[in-house]
């Protein structure tokens, strides 16, 4: 029978320390004094509490600025109706392994905490991979998918806007809007050509993961290539670009329209994640 110290302490160690493990807690705990207690105490200690070891969601670390950013954003957009998001054509650049290499990590949480700050794992976009893509999709259907090699760059980048991006555009016709947020899109080459090409670009707030669909595919994506066991590079693209070709419409079309739920749910939230 664990001593009411012992339990104070593993749940305050829990609480403060998402990621520290059992086997950590346990000998903190029996570092300070405390009765010697096993790993799989900690755990039953822990449940009984209502916290349980998950995997933490991953999401971009939010600094005070993008939060303001962010309810500004939604505040901006609360508005909007299906018809200003179905003339959106929205994109973004991910990465895909041929095996899983991110390691796995858990977290003391409670449910529902699944998106508080000490409850998710800070991500930096693009850390290396096997496979690098940008990609686009509307309601209508996924658009184009072009892999990347190497670092893309501004000039790069500026590229894949006139050889893939405008096409898919313009299909969207004269009300359509271009989503894109990262450091390279805002050079001054890229706002030069975008402005050339006509293209209404959406003022985008940085690390808003949870507010792009484009997000959520890349999911789905990711989950469809890991099922096809693929076992080298050239099998990875061309497993990666056939599942995107074959994206049903009613995903492209569940996803964008849920956007005003998640402008709701980010305002709600004061701009951190949902």
């Amino acid at each position: 029978m664990l001593s009411a110290r012992a339990q104070c302490l593993i749940q305050r160690l829990s609480l403060g320390y998402r990621c520290m493990s059992a086997a950590s807690i346990a000998a903190k705990v029996e570092g300070v004094g405390c009765q010697p207690v096993s790993a799989q105490t900690i755990c039953r200690t822990l449940h009984h509490i209502g916290l349980h070891g998950c995997r933490p969601r991953r999401k971009p670390l939010l600094k005070m600025m993008h939060k303001k950013a962010h309810k500004q954003f939604v505040e901006d957009k609360q508005t909007k109706d299906m018809d200003y998001w179905n003339h959106v054509l929205w994109s973004d650049e991910t990465k895909i392994n041929l095996f899983d290499s991110d390691g796995v990590k858990r977290v003391w949480r409670q449910p529902g905490e699944e998106y508080k700050d000490k409850c998710v794992l800070p991500t930096v976009k693009h850390g290396g991979g096997s496979v690098m893509v940008w990609g686009c999709m509307s309601v209508a259907s996924t658009r184009e998918l072009q892999f990347i090699e190497g670092t893309m760059n501004a000039n790069m980048y500026c590229d894949i806007l006139k050889q893939s991006m405008i096409l898919s555009f313009r299909r969207l016709g004269h009300r359509a809007v271009f989503q894109h947020n990262d450091p390279k899109h805002t050079s001054k080459t890229t706002t030069g050509l975008l402005k050339k090409l006509r293209v209404k670009v959406m003022d985008w707030p940085s690390k808003s993961l949870d507010l792009n669909p484009i997000e959520h595919l890349w999911g789905i994506l990711k989950w469809k290539v890991e099922e096809r066991k693929v076992s080298n590079i050239h099998q990875l693209r061309d497993v990666v670009m056939e599942e995107w070709k074959q994206t049903p419409v009613a995903t492209c079309e569940t996803l964008v329209n849920s956007m005003p739920k998640r402008v709701k749910a980010v305002l709600e939230k004061n701009g951190v994640h949902t």
